[in-house]
C-alpha cells in the first residue's frame, strides 16, 4: 500500500494516465474537415475555371472577328491546354517536395494577365499568346490547390476532391452565360472586365495560403507517414489503365466543350446565344456529377464509380448524333453528369495508389486532362474541317467503350494488395 508520506507514489498513476492520454490523443481524435478552407479553394476554382470556359464560349466571336478556321480554333485550345498539361506534373512534383502556399495567388496573376491580353488581341498569334498565359496560370493553380484540398479533408478525401472540383465545374458552367450576357453584347474588349474575377481570386487565395502555411508541417508529416508504396509493376499497370480512361473521357469531352455550339448550329440552325444555353446545361450537369462522384466513391469504392461512369455513358453518346434538339439537351446533360462523376474518384484512387505524392498525382491527372483536351480539340477541329462537325460527333460516340479497360483496375483496399502486406 502506498504511504501517505510519499507524494511521488500518489502522483505516479496520475502522471502515467496523463501521459497515456496525451500519447493516445492523435490516434483517437480524427482530423476535422476544414470546410471554410475547402469552400475558399472551391470558390477560387470556380473563378479560375469560369475564366477558362469564357475562352471556349467566345470562340464564335473570335472566329468571326479574326476570320479563324476550325483548325485555328483547335490550335487556340491546344496552346492553352498543352501549356497547362506540360507544366502541371512538374509543378505538382515540386510542390510535394517544397510546397509554396502563396504560389496560388501568383498563378492566378498569370490568368489575370492572359485575360487582359485576350481583350486586346487583334491577331491569331496574340490570341495564342493569351491562351498560353492562361494555361500557365492553371498549371500553377491546380496541383497546389488539390494538395491543399486533401490537407483540409479530415480524411474524407473523395468529398474534399469533389468540393474542390465542383467549384471548377460550376465556374465552367457559368462561363458561357457570362459570355452570352456580357461579352457577346459588348464585344471582345469587355473581356477586360472579367479580369476583376482574377483579382478577387488572388485575394481569396491569400487566405488559403496563410492557412496552408500554418499547417505545412502537419501536411509534410502526413505525406511522410503515409502507407508504403504499392509494388512498381502494379503502379505502372494501373496508371496505364487510368490514363487510357482519362483519354476516353477528355477526348470525348473536347468534342462537346469546344464544338457543341458549332454542332448545334450546323445540325439545328440555332443561334449562338441558344447554343450557349445548351453548353451551360451540359456544364451544369458536369458540375453536379463532380459533386456526387467523390462522396459516392468514399462510400461504395472508387473503382465502382470509375467503372460505371466511363462505360455507362456509352449508350447515350451513341444515341446523341441521331436525336432532335430537345433530346440532345437531355442526352448531353446525362453524358456530362455521368462522365464527370469519374474524375474525383480517379484522382483520389491514384493518390491512394501513390501515397505521399498528392501534388504530383494531381498535376499528372489535371495536366493529362488539359493536354488530352487540347490535343482532342486540335485533332477534332482538323477532322471537322474535312468530314464536318456532325461526322465528328458520330465518330467520337464510340470513345466511351474504352471504359471496358476499367475491368483491369485492382481493388486497392483488398488485403492482398495492401502496401504493408506487400512489404
Amino acid at each position: 500500500m502506498p504511504s501517505p508520506e510519499n507524494p511521488i507514489e500518489h502522483c505516479e498513476p496520475t502522471i502515467m494516465s496523463i501521459t497515456a492520454d496525451v500519447l493516445a490523443e492523435p490516434a483517437e481524435t480524427p482530423p476535422a474537415t476544414r470546410y471554410p478552407v475547402l469552400g475558399a479553394i472551391s470558390f477560387s476554382h470556380l473563378l479560375n475555371d469560369m475564366m477558362q470556359s469564357l475562352m471556349l464560349a467566345i470562340y464564335p466571336l473570335l472566329k468571326g472577328n479574326l476570320h479563324l478556321s476550325f483548325g485555328q480554333i483547335g490550335l487556340i485550345t491546344l496552346a492553352y491546354q498543352v501549356t497547362a498539361s506540360i507544366l502541371q506534373p512538374l509543378v505538382g512534383l515540386y510542390s510535394d517536395r517544397r510546397p509554396h502556399p502563396y504560389s496560388l495567388s501568383i498563378g492566378m496573376g498569370f490568368t489575370f494577365v492572359g485575360l487582359l491580353l485576350l481583350a486586346r488581341a487583334d491577331s491569331f498569334a496574340h490570341v495564342l499568346a493569351a491562351a498560353a498565359c492562361v494555361g500557365m496560370g492553371s498549371s500553377i493553380f491546380h496541383p497546389e490547390s488539390s494538395r491543399v484540398a486533401r490537407l483540409a479533408s479530415g480524411g474524407r478525401h473523395g468529398l474534399a476532391q469533389s468540393i474542390f472540383q465542383v467549384g471548377g465545374n460550376t465556374g465552367s458552367a457559368l462561363g458561357p452565360l457570362l459570355a452570352a450576357l456580357l461579352i457577346i453584347p459588348h464585344g471582345q474588349h469587355s473581356i477586360a472586365w472579367v479580369s476583376a474575377a482574377a483579382l478577387l481570386a488572388m485575394l481569396v487565395l491569400v487566405f488559403v495560403g496563410r492557412w496552408s502555411a500554418h499547417h505545412l508541417t502537419l501536411g509534410r508529416h502526413h505525406a511522410t507517414t503515409a502507407h508504403a508504396a504499392h509494388p512498381p509493376p502494379l503502379v505502372r499497370r494501373t496508371l496505364a489503365v487510368l490514363m487510357a480512361l482519362v483519354f476516353s473521357k477528355f477526348f470525348y469531352l473536347a468534342s462537346i466543350n469546344t464544338y457543341l455550339i458549332f454542332y448545334l448550329q450546323s445540325r439545328f440552325h440555332i443561334g449562338v446565344r441558344e447554343g450557349q444555353v445548351h453548353l451551360f446545361v451540359f456544364l451544369a450537369a458536369v458540375a453536379a456529377g463532380t459533386l456526387l462522384g467523390g462522396p459516392i466513391g468514399d462510400r461504395i469504392g472508387r473503382r465502382r464509380v470509375i467503372w460505371v461512369s466511363i462505360l455507362g455513358v456509352a449508350p447515350f453518346t451513341l444515341a446523341l448524333p441521331y436525336v432532335g434538339l430537345g433530346a440532345s439537351a437531355v442526352l448531353t446533360a446525362i453524358i456530362g453528369f455521368t462522365l464527370a462523376s469519374a474524375f474525383p474518384a480517379m484522382v483520389v484512387y491514384a493518390q491512394e495508389l501513390l501515397p505521399g505524392r498528392v501534388g504530383a498525382v494531381s498535376g499528372l491527372f489535371f495536366g493529362l486532362a488539359f493536354g488530352l483536351g487540347g490535343i482532342g480539340a486540335a485533332v477534332l477541329g482538323q477532322l471537322a474541317d474535312g468530314i464536318g462537325i456532325v461526322g465528328v460527333y458520330r465518330l467520337c460516340a464510340f470513345l466511351p467503350l474504352i471504359g471496358l479497360l476499367a475491368y483491369f483496375l485492382p481493388d486497392l483496399h483488398s488485403p492482398r494488395l495492401q502496401p504493408a502486406a506487400a512489404a
